[in-house]
C-alpha cells in the first residue's frame, strides 16, 4: 500500500493506492480545501488561521495513514510552500503528525508529475502534447510525446493568488481588474512563448485540482 499527499496552494490532496497489474486500484483519497495561498501576509509568512488549517487537514490524513507504511508515504509541498519565509516550525508540526518530513518540490519537477499523471491517463500516442495545470499559486506547463516531458516549466499565477492579487476576493470582478489579471498573466507567460511555439503542439489538455 503506497500513500501521495500534495500539500497545493488552494487544497491538499491525500491518495492511498495499491499496486495492480500496470495500473493502481485507489483504495481512499481525501481532499481538503485549505487555501493556503491566501494565507501568506505581506512578509510571506503563514499567517496563524491558514497554519491552523493545515495542520487540521494533516491531522486527519494522519488518522487514514496508520496502515501505510512510512517508507510507502511520499509528501510533497508545492508554490506557496516554495515561497514561504519562516516555515521552520510548520514543517516540523507536520512531520510530526505525519511521520514523514515534507518534500518542497520545484516548479519543474512539479510540471513533470503532472505530466507523467496526464500522460499516464491517456492512450499513448505519437502527438505532441501540451499539458497545463491551474493551481492555487503557480501554473504548470509541460510540453512533450508520450510519457515524456520535453519542456517544463512553472509559473507564479494561480487561481487564488490572481483572486487575491487582482479580483479583490472575489467581491468586485470589474472590466479593469480582469484586464489587469490578464496583462500580468500574459507578462508572466512572455518568457515561455518562443520556446514551446517553436516546439509546437497537436492536443492540449488542461487540468486543475
Amino acid at each position: 500500500v503506497y500513500a501521495a499527499i500534495d500539500l497545493g496552494s488552494n487544497s491538499f490532496h491525500m491518495l492511498v493506492a495499491t499496486p495492480e497489474g500496470n495500473s493502481i486500484r485507489k483504495l481512499d483519497s481525501l481532499r481538503m480545501p485549505t487555501r493556503l495561498a491566501a494565507g501568506l501576509d505581506k512578509n510571506k509568512r503563514l499567517l496563524p488561521e491558514t497554519e491552523s488549517v493545515a495542520l487540521d487537514a494533516l491531522a486527519q490524513y494522519s488518522e487514514r495513514l496508520r496502515d501505510v507504511p512510512l517508507k510507502n508515504i511520499r509528501v510533497v509541498g508545492t508554490n506557496t510552500l516554495r515561497r514561504a519565509k519562516k516555515r521552520d516550525r510548520f514543517m516540523r508540526e507536520a512531520q510530526r503528525l505525519l511521520g514523514k518530513p515534507i518534500e518542497i518540490i520545484s516548479g519543474r519537477e512539479e510540471a513533470r508529475l503532472i505530466y507523467s499523471a496526464v500522460s499516464h491517463s491517456y492512450p499513448e500516442s505519437a502527438k505532441r502534447r501540451l499539458v497545463l495545470d491551474i493551481g492555487g499559486g503557480s501554473t504548470e506547463l509541460a510540453l512533450g510525446t508520450g510519457a515524456h516531458p520535453a519542456l517544463m516549466e512553472s509559473v507564479n499565477m494561480g487561481c487564488v493568488s490572481y483572486t487575491t492579487l487582482f479580483l479583490n476576493g472575489g467581491e468586485k470582478i470589474t472590466a479593469a481588474n480582469m484586464k489587469r489579471a490578464m496583462l500580468e498573466a500574459q507578462l508572466e507567460l512572455q518568457p515561455l512563448t518562443v520556446a514551446y511555439r517553436k516546439y509546437g503542439w497537436d492536443d492540449v489538455v488542461g487540468c486543475s485540482g
